[in-house]
This record gives C-alpha cells, sequence and structure tokens, in this order.
C-alpha cells in the first residue's frame, strides 16, 4: 500500500481582474494557499485552502493556512495510508479543531491523490456525478452602477452568465437598493438578480432593504445580518417573499441542524472551504435536503483547484435549487493550472479526469508563488 511521503504548500497571490468589494473589504489579488501531497510510488494529489480579503473575512488567513499544515498537519500526515482519506481526515479532526479551510485544501489533495491512483474523476469517490454542467453565476462588485450594467450585459451576450449577484453592505441602505433597483431595470425581468450583504445590516436594515429589494424584482437577499442571528434569518425568511440564504451561519452539519430545527425556509450556501472539504460539504448538504432547505454551490473565490474539488461534489448532488457561483477562476487575470476549467452556456463543466482532471502549471506555481 502506497503512503504519504512528502507534504508541500505554497501560498500563491494572483491579480483579480477588477477590484471586488465587500462589505467589509475590496480585493485587488487573491491569496490561495495550494498544497501538493505526494505517495512513495510518486503519485501526487493537488488541493487548495482560499479564503477572502485576509483576516477581514473569517478567523483563518493565507499565512495562518500555511502555517498550520505545515506546523501541525503535515506530521499526522507523514507514513500514513493513501487507500482511505476519510480515515486520515479522522485522525486530523480529533487532533486539530477548526481550521476548516485548511482541512479542505488536504482532503481535497488526498480525495484527487486516491482518484488518480485508481483513475476515477473525484467525483465517483464522492458517489458519482449526476450533471455533467453546473450552472454559475457571476458576482457583479465593482460598486459601480453603470459599470455593472456594462459587465452583466457582456457576459449575458457571450453566453457565460445569465444570473448575477451584487455585493452592498458598505453604504447606506437607501443608496444599495438604489444601486441594485438599477441594474435590475436595465437587465430586465428575465435576469435573476440577487445580493449577498455579507452580515452588514442589522435586523431593522434588513427590514427596510428586503421590502424595497423585492419591490424592485430581486430573488435573494444572501446573509443579511450576523452570523450567529439564526433567529433573525428565520424572521427575515417568513416575513418576505424573497429568498433568504444562510451563508456564514453556516460553517458544518451542527450550524444546519440548529438552523433546521428553528424552522428556517430560506436556502443555505455550501461552501466545501467552511465545512472542511468536499466530503463534509456533502454532509452538510444532507441535513438541508432531510430539513427541505433549498441548496446553492458557494465559493470562498477559490482558483480552479478549489473550484474543481466544489463542482465535483455539486455534480453529486440531485439539484441545487438556487443554482451555483463557481466563478472564481474568472475573477483571477491567470491560472496555475495547464487547462482552465471549461464555463460555457451559462455555466461550467465538471472536468472528466481522474481525480479533480487537473495538471498544475509549474511555471505559473513558480511565478506566483511566494518566496519563503
Amino acid at each position: 500500500m502506497a503512503t504519504i511521503s512528502q507534504i508541500n504548500s505554497y501560498i500563491v497571490d494572483i491579480p483579480t481582474i477588477r477590484p471586488h468589494k465587500l462589505s467589509m473589504t475590496s480585493m485587488a489579488v487573491q491569496s490561495m494557499v495550494i498544497v501538493r501531497i505526494r505517495d512513495s510510488e510518486g503519485r501526487e494529489g493537488i488541493g487548495e485552502g482560499t479564503t477572502i480579503g485576509g483576516l477581514a473575512y473569517g478567523a483563518e488567513s493565507p499565512e495562518s493556512i500555511k502555517t498550520n499544515i505545515d506546523s501541525y498537519i503535515t506530521p499526522l500526515l507523514k507514513g500514513k495510508g493513501t487507500d482511505n482519506p476519510q480515515v486520515v481526515m479522522q485522525d486530523i479532526h480529533r487532533a486539530i479543531r477548526g481550521n476548516s479551510i485548511a482541512k479542505s485544501a488536504i482532503e481535497t489533495a488526498l480525495l484527487d491523490l486516491l482518484g488518480k491512483t485508481l483513475n476515477v474523476p473525484l467525483s465517483t469517490l464522492l458517489g458519482g456525478t449526476l450533471h455533467s454542467h453546473i450552472p454559475c453565476l457571476w458576482v457583479l462588485a465593482s460598486g459601480d452602477t453603470q459599470r455593472d450594467i456594462d459587465e452583466a450585459k457582456t457576459m449575458i451576450a457571450t453566453g457565460r452568465h445569465n444570473t448575477f449577484k451584487l455585493k452592498i453592505g458598505n453604504r447606506s441602505v437607501q443608496d444599495d437598493v438604489a444601486h441594485v433597483a438599477a441594474i435590475k431595470s436595465a437587465l430586465g425581468n428575465e435576469i435573476s438578480i440577487r445580493v449577498d450583504v455579507n452580515q452588514a445590516w442589522t435586523e431593522s436594515d434588513a427590514n427596510l432593504g428586503m421590502a424595497l429589494l423585492q419591490e424592485a424584482g430581486v430573488d435573494i437577499v444572501e446573509q443579511p445580518t450576523s452570523a450567529g442571528q439564526l433567529d433573525s434569518l428565520v424572521r427575515l425568511a417568513d416575513k418576505y417573499r424573497i429568498g433568504v440564504m444562510a451563508d456564514e451561519s453556516i460553517s458544518n452539519i451542527n450550524d444546519c441542524f440548529e438552523l433546521a430545527k428553528r424552522g428556517f425556509s430560506g436556502s443555505v450556501a455550501l461552501k466545501i472551504a467552511k465545512a472542511g472539504g468536499p466530503v463534509q460539504a456533502l454532509k452538510v448538504a444532507t441535513v438541508c435536503q432531510a430539513a427541505g432547505i433549498d441548496l446553492y454551490g458557494g465559493t470562498l473565490l477559490e482558483g480552479s483547484i478549489g473550484t474543481a474539488a466544489a463542482i465535483h461534489a455539486w455534480s453529486t448532488l440531485p439539484e441545487l435549487q438556487a443554482d451555483s457561483e463557481m466563478f472564481g477562476p474568472l475573477l483571477q487575470r491567470d491560472d496555475i493550472v495547464t487547462a482552465p476549467l471549461n464555463y460555457h452556456n451559462f455555466g461550467v463543466d465538471v472536468p472528466r479526469g481522474p481525480g479533480l482532471g487537473l495538471t498544475l502549471d509549474e511555471d505559473k506555481l513558480k511565478e506566483y508563488a511566494r518566496s519563503y
């Protein structure tokens, strides 16, 4: 049986095609932690751990992800067998609390390695794909109304995206709603518009904002209030016709069960990074399905490696009722894989090769990796 012989991690910094504005920060560069796990027979699996805006978004930063992988997770991996990633991940979960993004990178790399060893796609290891193409929206986050309108019209005309999410929350409620309403009006009733507030509103703000957004024809409001205010999400979902999506409120199956127990009638953004990997994210999906909560394929703006891992996972689900946002690689000016993911027909294809179906571009990795 092959065993894990080497683990390497890198922080890779790739500029974005434009500033990406959220309620808590603005990004011009995406920093990803890339993991390479090599076995005793020379095979390699790759994974990615990515977050948004350093520590502005959550408790893990690119630097902490790399440090904790190198210092704490790597010693647990060396010498372990590669034929059963769940056993290895169980040992990691027992020894290390939190650090879901770092764990997601490791779980992805272990699954990629096993898929390559068995010559099957990662989706096969997760139960088998039900879809070969995943619908994918685009986030309009320049903050400029006319620029966002022009960007959306270009996406529609080229067949790349026809559903859009807007990042709001760093201006007054009235100004944000005016921005969103103008874009919705310009694009027309046939185009679905959602907004992501990233926890920026109080419940009072949300009551005002959601009433106005509902009137403007917006379909979904994502995480309007603070992550810990589960009852607030339940009340808002019950009060308005406009959909409410939980994102930062839901990391694992326990969070999802708690929200479902309170009678939440909205949707949940699945993310492999916040769940701790593709396997863990699908466990969250199972709780949602049992509770009648709609699913959405979310992202932490991962590059091609993390995005491919999520796409493989989402392809095993019967339905993503609220679609997905697996556009992360398109936000970056360059890529570190030899063949990028295939975006067309308002979505993205599920890779077909062994494991993730991706190969690292060694020259690009060297160009963008930080020196230590």
